[in-house]
């Protein structure tokens, strides 16, 4: 059995947020520019942007040349295997589907994978619930 989420939230610097999106009124934008404040390392990937929350954002997690601790899914559940599939393949530690969002085939993936899985879950509320902050490195 994998981590509980506050662990893995805990646990992660760098989180590529999959389906970033360019409303601040969808959860796919305020989320995002939340974990930010809270001190993470946010990295945006979104074929149809090319900054967001004052990041470069990348096609695809292939495309990101840094380490990624978690993968943070706002996309359809339909979506989540092939992420989760690209999450594997890059090596990242954990894959998140927020809220509403459930796969058993990108848990299959995952856990196969190594990486811990957490489902309908925001990061958000689970930042806030934990008091989950980064601090600044010096």
């Amino acid at each position: 059995m994998g981590r509980r989420s506050p662990e893995v939230l805990a646990s992660a610097k760098t989180i590529a947020v999959v389906g970033a999106s360019r409303d601040p009124r969808k959860a796919g934008g305020s989320v995002p520019e939340g974990l930010q404040r809270r001190g993470f390392r946010i990295i945006p990937i979104n074929p149809f942007a090319d900054e967001l929350f004052g990041e470069r954002v990348y096609r695809s997690l292939a495309d990101v040349p840094e380490k990624i601790d978690l993968v943070d899914v706002f996309r359809p559940a339909a979506d989540a295997p092939e992420i989760a599939r690209q999450a594997v393949a890059i090596g990242a530690k954990a894959l998140w589907l927020q809220e509403d969002i459930r796969s058993d085939e990108a848990r299959r993936i995952a856990e196969e994978g190594g990486l811990d899985y957490i489902e309908d879950e925001c990061t958000a509320v689970v930042a806030s619930l934990y008091r989950i902050k980064k601090v600044a490195s010096a």
